[in-house]
Parts: structure tokens; sequence; C-alpha cells
């Protein structure tokens, strides 16, 4: 079974990436053959300075092997380094109809938040589909919130086989991720780069304890009981069992419990659980030519796999 997923390297990653695509990349590995992707193509309709690119790819690829990824059992690697995606993304386009792209759920929320919307934006969908098709990927684990894309991408391939009268492309299934909560960020809003509340997991101490200490709460007295659906028990509950969330909301609800007892129980919990990934992360910053070399390498490998992809999809298109 071969796994296949990306992410976008348009910001530091933080810990709901980690929980909602980061941990269950490395699950896979023992599931099938895993190709992941630092998304860099994608990143170019968000981040225009070419400087900053290159630093958040490196940030990415830092995270995916210290987080776990295996580039003796997984292939990672930097999405530009395949430039056969983008002819791929071409010959897709080519019988991808303007009101499937229109449907795009995130196509329409960016115009209704006025957010300026160009070509890269509006044609996301076809690029993805090339990122999955182009390796025949069988499995690509995606949140409920991209699971259009999944169908997109399968009606993309659907309709050129049927053009061509072929069988290229399979269609991919895709793996819904439902036990992944929506992590809260710092502002009990959703956990996201764009809304500048994320908590990374490989920040500084120090300046992880200052941001965890911020989270937004109520102004419930500590004698009183607390509302255990605010950000603080949300999070503090991620890195918890059952039988610990069971105490500490009965706590909570008891009164008695000060906010600030339970963020700093929240940060020694966030520490101790990214510890040896932050260790072996450190480890990895102070080799900065391999990690170019395991990029070079998973690109080499990926492509190998995606070359008779486009190879039978220009045959049959009658290219070349």
């Amino acid at each position: 079974m071969r796994v296949l997923s990306g992410i976008q390297p348009s910001g530091e990653l933080h810990i709901g990436n980690y929980l909602g695509a980061l941990r269950q990349h490395v699950e896979f590995q023992d599931r099938g053959e895993g190709l992941y992707f630092i998304a860099d193509y994608h990143s170019m309709t968000s981040v225009r300075d070419g400087a900053e690119r290159r630093r958040l790819v490196r940030d990415v690829a830092l995270d995916y092997l210290a987080c776990g990824i295996d580039p003796e059992r997984s292939i990672l690697y930097r999405q530009s380094d395949v430039p056969e995606v983008c002819e791929l993304q071409w010959i897709l386009g080519s019988v991808t109809p303007m009101g499937l792209l229109e449907r795009s759920v995130s196509y329409k929320d960016k115009i209704a938040n006025g957010i300026p919307v160009d070509h890269g934006l509006f044609a996301y969908p076809v690029l993805m589909a090339a990122d999955i098709l182009l390796y025949n990927s069988d499995l690509v684990p995606v949140g409920q919130d991209q699971k259009q894309h999944l169908e997109m991408t399968r009606d993309i391939a659907a309709r050129f086989n049927h053009a061509y009268a072929t069988e290229v492309f399979r269609l991919p299934e895709p793996h819904i991720l439902e036990d992944v909560a929506v992590v809260p960020g710092v502002d009990g809003r959703k956990m996201s780069k764009s809304y500048d509340n994320t908590l990374r997991m490989f920040w500084p101490e120090k300046k992880l304890k200052k941001a965890v200490m911020a989270i937004v709460t109520d102004s419930t007295p500590v004698e009183d009981p607390k509302d255990t659906s605010q950000a603080v028990f949300q999070l503090w509950s991620v890195f918890a069992s059952a039988d610990e969330r069971e105490e500490m909301f009965g706590r909570a609800k008891a009164g008695g419990l000060g906010y600030g007892d339970v963020k700093k129980d929240l940060l020694a919990r966030i520490l101790d659980h990214f510890a040896p990934m932050r260790a072996r992360r450190e480890e990895l910053e102070k080799r900065p030519d391999d990690i170019e070399v395991i990029l070079e390498g998973g690109a080499r490998r990926a492509r190998a796999i995606g070359a008779p992809v486009l190879a039978a999809a220009r045959d049959a298109a009658g290219l070349g």
C-alpha cells in the first residue's frame, strides 16, 4: 500500500500540525510505503520571499525527521525537486472543469473573507491532484476539512481516464482521520498559523512558557467551578490519559482549581512529550548537509516512481 501526504511550509509547524498530521504520518510507516513531501510549490500562494521559503522548508524537514519519519523506511522529499508534478498539473488541468474548481470550499472561503485570489489559489486542487496521482497513491490521510480535495482528485483522474479511454490513474482512497479533534490555539480558536495563535513544540522553553501562560481564560475566581470546554483544558487533555482527564475535570467542576496550575501542568507535559524529539532535532540541526542529502535522495526515489505514470499519461494524451 502506498500512502502519500504533505505539509505546506507556509510557517512554523505547531502542536496542531503534529497531532493532526505528523503523528499519523509516522504511524503509517508501519502500514506501507510512505511518500511525504514538503509542498513548497503550494506555499508560493502565501510566501513571497525566496530565502524565507528555503528556511521554512528546512524547518519542516527537521520537524518531520525529529518527529520520527525514517528516510530509510519512507520517502521524504521537497515538492519542487520533482518537476514532473508541474507537467502533470497542466495535463490534468486540461480536463478539469472550471465549475469543479469554483465549488472548492477553500476557494469560496477565501473569497468570502476578502482574500485576494490568484490563479495559484484557484488551481490549487489541480496541483494537489498531480501530487497524489503522479505516484498512483492508494491512500491519502486527511482531516474532514480536506475530504473535498480528495474527491476532486478522484473526479479529475476519472475525467482524464474517460477522455483518453485509458486507466492511467488509480483513484486514491481518503483515510479520514476521524479521531483527530480540533486543537485550540491560545486564543480559543482553531490553532492555525494564519491566526497567529499557535504553540510550537520546538520553541525554546522560555518562549513556550510565555505562550502557554498567555492562553486565554475567563475571569472565574479560583474557588468557583470552571468551564472545562475552555482552550486551556482542551489543550491539557490532549496530553493526559482518560483517568487523568476525569480527575482534573472533576477538580475543575468542584472549584478550588486555578488556571495557572493547569497551565503549569500543561507546560510540563508538552516539554516531557516532545523532549526526545527536541533532542533529535537539535542534533540534526548540527548537520545541515545531511538534511539536503535526505531530501535529494527522497526526490530521486519519488521521481523513479512517478516517471512511468507521467510517461503513460503523455502517451495516452498523444504528447511527445
